[in-house]
């Protein structure tokens, strides 16, 4: 069960009450627990899915499609647990996010099983049972988000809502052979969701493929006035330049690589970076301490208090109603003064400036999404120090302010899955969650469905030029400090004339001749990150400037255009169909 099987089953005439009377008939031929925490009334469900079928599914991107929360989502008329029984109260609101999905056409089933006050990565902190990997039951499925993740790799619901403080919406992806994805700080609303780390948390999303992933974000996403910590992209933010192109992904030395003696857990991981090759990207091993330091002061430093923080009355007064190892992790929160507080942000904040320098070498990060996986048996016999192993490729991304897509990379000789993760800066999860499914599609060698962008990468402005920027040119470099990549060589329509200027540089002017029936003038066409295309037009000097052009394609995108005066008494050059030709013709006259 998926979205997209989904939608085309409604398309030939299935009904959406249908779907919810099997799933319901699925979920209750067997016990709740340990996947589900509660479900909607079945009847509620199938009341909702009515009320859908008298409704257009056109104006509703996620018309019929079942999908669960964790437990530590607010829906009215359910109890809130976040896995402790002794701290459930019963909402008056929705949580934003989950009403956006709602009200984008989606049915809820029920609230799922996680790691008690989402703290863990293993799924086994909970009294509500301990979910296991669907592909074997002496494996852990991975938390907190453990019942979110198995809800949608048993087929129970076709996509599920998670948390991700420190890695709780990939590690369960990972185990279940699922898609992940961590989206930016704040870009989904936490209105109504229980904190663990309220500066730190992320509302994460699990699905089959990350096209799937993509439709769902893009309906949960959206500014929410009441959530202070929810964020818009300013222009930029998320461009992504490299994706139409080559691109380069930064990989850690041999020697900052963990996979705890899980040698099938390397071997994938080494074959996967084969295959992002293979899709035109270039290895850099950068200096993976950096992440791995800001990953130590998560549950190493003072941010274990601001899990104090988000229970601390309950605390108080309910520490024997607590799961024993959570209990211990978010105690240790006494230990830190406001001084540590403060000393802790210094620190991060020259991490980050040190990030800085690795990211200048990278578009993004690849990683494994864990370095193994584990028993239920080997985390009983040591909780803290087992869970701490597998955040070591996570634990860093929320406070790097990172954005992270975990995706299947193939399966281990013993039947599990193997993950890894694309982690890149604050607001580029639509260029991962693009490449993360080139490689899903590569490296599964089946038909997984690829999210299609557009022409133009997210966050950027197609600029096409003609002469001095074009590559290897004199000005290229304005293009090039400003990030910009080259898309595509082309031509223009027909009904373009190319003059040669006089001036310092060389270079050309392009005229609109409408009623002109040339050859079509050879360009480039660049993506450029929007916050820098301001600055890049206010250099270009009269009589140049920037217009919009036809191309031979159909397509228009913005062109070097030249005013039509500055070319009485120029050389017309158009015969050579462009610039780089023209410039053949100087040098072989001149030899």
């Amino acid at each position: 069960m998926n979205l997209t099987s989904l939608r085309k089953e409604y398309e030939e005439g299935r009904r959406p009450s249908d779907v919810i009377s099997l799933i319901y008939s699925r979920i209750e031929a067997e016990p709740l627990n340990p996947t589900w925490i509660s479900l909607v009334p079945r009847e509620s469900a199938l009341s909702r899915a009515r009320e859908l079928e008298q409704q257009p599914a056109a104006g509703l991107p996620l018309y019929g499609i079942p999908f669960a929360v964790k437990d530590n989502f607010d829906f009215v008329g359910m109890a809130t647990t976040a896995g402790c029984p002794a701290y459930a109260y019963t909402p008056k609101k929705t949580a934003h996010v989950v009403q956006r999905l709602i009200d984008s056409g989606a049915i809820l089933v029920g609230k799922t099983n996680m790691d008690q006050f989402a703290t863990g990565l293993v799924g086994t902190r909970s009294p509500y049972g301990a979910c296991s990997s669907v592909f074997e039951d002496r494996y852990i499925s991975g938390g907190s988000s453990s019942g979110s993740a198995v809800a949608v790799a048993r087929e129970l619901v076709a996509f599920s809502l998670g948390t991700d403080t420190a890695g709780s919406g990939r590690v369960p992806a990972a185990f279940n052979n699922l898609v992940g994805l961590k989206p930016t700080r704040g870009l989904l609303s936490t209105s109504g969701v229980v904190p663990a780390c309220r500066t730190l948390d992320c509302v994460s999303i699990f699905a089959h493929n990350c096209l799937e992933a993509h439709a769902v974000w893009s309906s949960a996403r959206g500014f929410d006035p009441s959530d202070p910590f929810s964020r818009r992209p300013r222009p930029g933010e998320d461009a992504a330049p490299w994706l139409r192109g080559s691109f380069r992904f930064g990989v850690p030395p041999d020697n900052q690589l963990q996979f705890f003696g899980d040698d099938e857990a390397e071997r994938l991981y080494r074959a996967s970076i084969g295959v992002l090759e293979d899709l035109g990207g270039r290895k850099v091993e950068i200096d993976f301490s950096v992440f791995r330091k800001a990953a130590d002061l998560l549950y190493s430093g003072p941010w274990v208090a601001e899990r104090m923080a988000a229970i601390r009355e309950f605390m108080e007064t309910n520490r024997d109603h607590m799961n024993p190892v959570v209990r211990e992790i978010i105690s240790g929160a006494t230990r830190y003064s406001a001084i540590d507080a403060f000393q802790a942000e210094y620190q991060l904040r020259e991490l980050r400036r040190a990030a800085e320098i690795e990211w200048d070498r990278m578009d993004f990060l690849f990683l494994p999404t864990t370095g193994t996986i584990y028993t239920h048996k080997e985390i009983e016999a040591d909780p803290i120090k087992l869970n701490t192993n597998l955040g070591y490729y996570t634990n860093f991304v929320n406070l790097l302010d990172l954005a992270a897509v975990a995706v299947p990379a193939g399966m281990r000789a013993n039947g599990l899955p193997f993950g890894v993760s694309m982690i890149g800066p604050a607001f580029s999860d639509e260029a991962l969650l693009s490449i993360a499914g080139a490689f899903h599609r590569s490296s599964s060698g089946d038909s997984q469905p690829l999210l299609e962008l557009g022409s133009c990468p997210p966050g950027c402005v197609e600029i096409a030029v003609v002469g001095a920027h074009l590559s290897g040119q004199p000005l290229n470099r304005e293009l090039t400090d400003r990030g910009a990549k080259l898309l595509r060589t082309i031509s223009t329509a027909e009904g373009y004339r190319l003059y040669a200027l006089d001036g310092r540089i060389p270079k050309p002017g392009l005229v609109r001749e409408e009623a002109f029936r040339g050859p079509g003038i050879e360009l480039e066409v660049w993506a450029m990150p929007e916050d820098c295309f301001g600055g890049f037009v206010n250099s270009i000097p009269a009589p140049l400037g920037i217009g919009t052009v036809s191309l031979s394609s159909g397509q228009s995108v913005k062109c070097f255009l030249c005013e039509g005066s500055a070319v009485a008494g120029a050389r017309e050059i158009t015969q050579f169909g462009g610039w780089r030709n023209y410039l053949g013709s100087i040098n072989s006259r001149g030899a």
